[in-house]
């Protein structure tokens, strides 16, 4: 399994879009969607876990902003999914030390982490700082994690 960070020339860039249009998790489609509009500036990246046979295994974001309006905190690591067949392989660990390792050389001191799972992120170095409503009105909490 390689990690690696994807651009809209990538050969699997569209590989991407089609692994979000069709995972199980809803939010592949925003993550699809994201990609088919290119809305990735600066220095935020998609990152995929591709296979031994180049098949997409999972995906996350590295953004400025994500699904919690007018908040300070930037930046995040967003859209987490690792397919079923793959679980198991700690390949979200695997993506976000990718992500913070990228952070880090982008000169960030701290990265975020939007999500309503209980005991998941802490196991990474996350605190819980916030909880806020998300543009659907739902509630998430809001982890943090220094990482210079």
């Amino acid at each position: 399994m390689v990690i690696k960070a994807i651009f809209p020339n990538d050969e699997l860039w569209n590989k991407a879009i089609d692994y979000g249009k069709n995972c199980s998790w809803k939010a592949g489609a925003f993550f699809a969607k994201q990609l088919e509009e290119n809305k990735f500036t600066e220095w935020e990246r998609v990152f995929v876990v591709v296979d031994n046979d180049k098949n997409i295994a999972g995906y996350c974001t590295f953004v400025k902003n994500d699904c919690i309006p007018d908040v300070k905190y930037t930046p995040y690591i967003s859209c987490i999914f690792v397919g079923e067949k793959y679980r198991g392989k700690r390949l979200s660990e695997k993506m976000i030390l990718t992500v913070i390792e990228y952070a880090q050389k982008m000169k960030f001191n701290e990265v975020y982490i939007v999500s309503n799972h209980i005991n998941l992120y802490e196991k990474y170095g996350f605190i819980k700082i916030d909880e806020k409503k998300d543009y659907l009105n739902k509630d998430e909490k809001i982890y943090k994690r220094i990482i210079g």
